[in-house]
């Protein structure tokens, strides 16, 4: 089979930069969008199911779909997503993580009304199989060993090609839950802006939601676990991005970045076709040969604008530009927290004054000090020191500034009230000046009898 693809083929650059430019959105159009991923685990021995199961991931998809409408998308026979009439989606992550990737809403009520309907649904299903859901960071209980993989295509490449690169690689993909939100720019300047903000943000946001101090039963040494996994995952497609604070940034300097990660795949029909570690610019220039699963490519063949889309996918950095900024700093957690976190970063950055003096707090900040702070969170979470306070300390100044963009909004729900409220959950993490981790751990050696498994009941949606 050939190794050309659908959609518009790439001639140039120019075309690549556009794909970004063409996000841009005026105000009145931003949206929100929100995703979060959960641990499924068996009522009766903690388990994680096997997608083929009679009570595993893909029994759970396909009684969804049947149950709630779900309309279901197949790979090679087997469901491995759902999409509804809303703009949002099922799917499924390689260790059989549920994820729900919300539609583009207007506000956080909107949001919040949104994961209480998913986890409704996703309760009535498992309830029916003898599984529950958990929102954490990492894996608490089980080896990598032990967790079963699902089916997807894309995954075969990855699982091959992270040990190649990183140690802790299988970890992100089987073991890791995360909550991130995905926000819209008006223009280049405002992207920038926000990039820079959120990017330099990232690391109090990791630490205020902090969710993953277990590994294999027993304390990681670790507040975020997660967050530090991505430290040892892919040198080449993750990190801080210091270029983003150089002068000149912009959608040209991020393609140029995107463009020399190296490449996963491409989307072949139903299959995945193995490119991992290859140059997406050597395929632009037609310099490319592969096969794979029947699918060739030659010398002479080009990639698409599809081939784009599904690359940019492939970097992840704390802060990731689509046609949108996802901010991706932080651990899966309970149903306040994934309604938190939305709320956040729509008070920093959808209000100009907000998101004005967010940019003051940080725009001094160097190079050395956000490295310094992304690596130093995952242990030390809200009590590390940073300038002369604790990051509890910063974090209360900045969830300050997202109180006053959230009143400037002015969205209220049906009973008058701003999304100012669904900060009080961070507001109270602050006020202990603790991550949330650390009351996981004070349970485990407290009340848990130094076991992990009280946390699949006491924490369960």
């Amino acid at each position: 089979m050939a190794g050309q693809s659908g959609g518009a083929p790439i001639t140039g650059k120019d075309q690549l930069v556009g794909w970004f430019e063409a996000g841009c959105r005026a105000p009145d159009d931003w949206r929100i969008g929100t995703e979060h991923e959960k641990l499924v685990f068996r009522l009766s021995d903690l388990t994680r199911p096997s997608y083929e199961a009679p009570d595993g991931i893909g029994t759970l998809l396909r009684g969804l779909a049947e149950r709630f409408g779900w309309e279901e998308i197949q790979e090679h026979g087997k469901t491995i997503a759902l999409t509804d009439n809303a703009g949002g989606s099922i799917t499924l992550e390689p260790g059989g993580q549920f994820e729900l990737s919300g539609a583009q809403l207007e506000t956080i009520h909107e949001t919040c009304k949104e994961v209480n309907t998913h986890l409704e649904q996703v309760r009535a299903v498992c309830g029916d199989l003898g599984l529950g859901m958990v929102g954490i960071g990492f894996d608490p209980k089980w080896r990598r060993e032990g967790i079963p993989w699902m089916p997807k295509g894309r995954y075969r490449i990855m699982r091959n090609y992270m040990p190649k690169v990183g140690k802790l690689g299988l970890d992100m993909m089987l073991r890791t839950c995360t909550v991130q939100v995905n926000l819209d720019h008006a223009n280049e300047a405002d992207m920038v802006k926000k990039f820079r903000v959120s990017l330099a943000l990232q690391p109090l946001a990791t630490a205020l939601f902090a969710n993953s101090p277990f590994k294999e039963g027993k304390p990681n040494g670790f507040m975020s676990y997660r967050s530090h996994v991505w430290t040892d995952t892919d040198p080449d497609r993750c990190g801080m991005l210091d270029f983003v604070f150089e002068d000149g940034f912009g959608f040209e300097r991020y393609t140029d970045y995107i463009l020399d990660v190296p490449m996963y795949f491409v989307h072949r029909g139903e299959d995945y076709v193995d490119l991992a570690g290859r140059s997406f610019r050597k395929y632009m220039a037609g310099e490319l040969e592969a096969e794979d699963q029947g699918h060739v490519i030659r010398k002479g063949d080009r990639p698409s604008m599809d081939d784009w889309a599904d690359h940019v996918t492939t970097a992840f950095p704390e802060v990731r530009l689509k046609r949108y900024l996802e901010l991706r700093g932080t651990d899966g957690g309970p149903w306040k927290r994934l309604c938190a976190l939305p709320a956040l970063w729509v008070g920093l950055l959808y209000d100009q004054t907000a998101l004005d003096a967010a940019w003051d707090l940080v725009k001094d900040w160097t190079d050395e000090e956000r490295n310094w702070l992304r690596d130093e969170v995952p242990r030390r979470g809200l009590e590390t020191p940073f300038r002369g306070r604790t990051l509890a300390e910063q974090g209360g100044e900045v969830l300050k500034i997202a109180r006053t963009g959230l009143q400037a909004r002015r969205r209220l729900d049906s009973g008058g009230n701003n999304e100012t409220g669904f900060l009080e959950e961070l507001e109270q993490i602050v006020a202990t000046g603790k991550s949330p981790a650390a009351a996981k751990l004070h349970a485990y050696h407290e009340r848990w009898g130094e076991s992990v498994d009280p946390l699949f009941k006491e924490y369960a949606y």
